[in-house]
């Protein structure tokens, strides 16, 4: 069963502190999406682990119920 956009947010937002997350259903399926998570908490990082961050949040959901996910992580200063 394809996972809901608000479920992929509420999870980020759970995990990584302070995110700011927009998601967006690529295909209307339900099943590919983009997210764009910005956290004060990803400075420092580099994009590999601040991606696991946010893969990590979705505690192993992806290649299941999320099939899915362009990820693209920024710190709030570089909005």
């Amino acid at each position: 069963m394809p996972m809901a956009a608000s479920d992929i947010r509420a999870l980020i937002e759970e995990h990584v502190t302070d995110a700011q997350v927009e998601i967006t259903d690529l295909a209307g399926d339900g099943d590919h999406y983009a997210a764009t998570v910005t956290s004060p908490a990803f400075a420092g990082l580099s994009r590999v682990k601040q991606h696991q961050m946010v893969f990590d949040a979705l505690g192993g959901r992806m290649g299941g119920e999320l099939h899915a996910l362009q990820l693209t992580t920024k710190t709030p200063d570089q909005e």
